[in-house]
C-alpha cells in the first residue's frame, strides 16, 4: 500500500517538474531560439522617390527592388506607389523590399482616319488602345455618307493610351441638292440608270472613236462627276466606238 503511494507521489512530482520545464521552455528558450524580440517595423516609402526610397530602406538593413511598373497619369514618373513588406509590418533586419513604381503613360500614335468608314475608324482607333470621344454629323458633298471627314488628334500625332478621338462624319449630299454621279466607263443603258437614280437625265449623246476603251461604253460625261447642283439638269454623254463609220452607216439606215 506504501509503494503505491510512493508511486503516486512520484508520478505527481515528475508531472510538476516537466510543467516547471514546459513553462521556462516557453517563456524564456523558445523566444531565445526563434530570435523573438528581434528586427524592427517597416519604414512607409509610398508617395517617395525611387532613389530616396532606396536610400531609406538602406539606411534601415533592407534592399529596395523594383519588382512592378504601373503606367498612370495619377502619379509622378518614378514615384513609388506601393510596397512589400507593407509599411509598420514587423520584418527581421537584411529584408528584400518589392517597390511599385510609377511611370508616365504609354503614348500611341493617332491612325489617319479621313474618308475611313465609321465602323472602320471605330475599330482601328480601339485596335489602337485609344477611344472614340465626340462624334458630330455634317451634310459633306466631297465625302460619302458615314465616312469621315475630321477628326481630333489628326493622324500621326501622339497621344497617351486610353484617350479619345473626336470624329466627324458625313452625312453625304444635303438635302434638296444634287450630286452628278460618275458614270465613266459604263454602258449606255447603266449610265442613264445612274444618271436618274441621282435625280438627272439624259441629254445629248456623241460618239468619238477610241481604242482603249469596250466600244459603246461612256467616254466624258458633260458635268463633271461630285458636281452638286441645287436643282437636277441633263447630262451630255460622250460614247467609245471603234469606227465612226459604224455610227454614219446607223444613222443612214435609220
Amino acid at each position: 500500500m506504501k509503494t503505491n503511494r510512493n508511486i503516486k507521489y512520484y508520478f505527481l512530482c515528475l508531472s510538476i517538474l516537466i510543467a516547471i520545464c514546459v513553462f521556462i521552455a516557453d517563456l524564456f528558450i523558445m523566444p531565445i531560439y526563434v530570435r523573438h524580440g528581434e528586427g524592427s517595423y517597416m519604414v512607409n516609402v509610398k508617395d517617395k522617390p525611387i532613389d530616396y526610397a532606396v536610400d531609406i530602406l538602406a539606411s534601415e538593413g533592407h534592399k529596395g527592388i523594383v519588382s512592378d511598373t504601373l503606367f498612370s497619369s495619377s502619379f509622378k514618373p518614378g514615384t513609388v506607389i506601393d510596397q512589400y513588406p507593407s509599411p509598420n509590418m514587423r520584418v527581421k533586419e537584411g529584408r528584400t523590399v518589392r517597390l511599385t513604381i510609377a511611370h508616365a503613360e504609354r503614348m500611341v500614335l493617332v491612325p489617319d482616319l479621313i474618308g475611313r468608314s465609321e465602323r472602320s475608324a471605330e475599330i482601328d482607333v480601339r485596335q489602337t488602345g485609344l477611344e472614340i470621344d465626340t462624334v458630330y454629323k455634317e451634310y459633306n458633298s466631297d465625302v460619302p455618307f458615314g465616312n469621315v471627314t475630321w477628326q481630333y488628334p489628326k493622324g500621326g500625332d501622339f497621344l497617351n493610351k486610353g484617350m479619345g478621338i473626336h470624329l466627324t462624319i458625313s452625312l453625304g449630299v444635303p438635302p434638296n441638292f444634287f450630286q452628278a454621279p460618275n458614270v465613266f466607263g459604263l454602258s449606255k443603258k447603266k449610265a442613264i440608270n445612274e444618271l436618274e437614280k441621282a435625280g438627272f437625265s439624259l441629254g445629248k449623246v456623241y460618239y468619238r472613236q477610241n481604242e482603249d476603251l469596250i466600244p459603246y461604253t461612256v467616254l466624258d460625261q458633260s458635268v463633271k462627276p461630285g458636281t452638286v447642283l441645287e436643282k437636277p439638269t441633263v447630262i451630255d454623254l460622250t460614247i467609245s466606238v471603234l469606227d465612226m463609220q459604224d455610227i454614219f452607216n446607223n444613222i443612214i439606215d435609220q
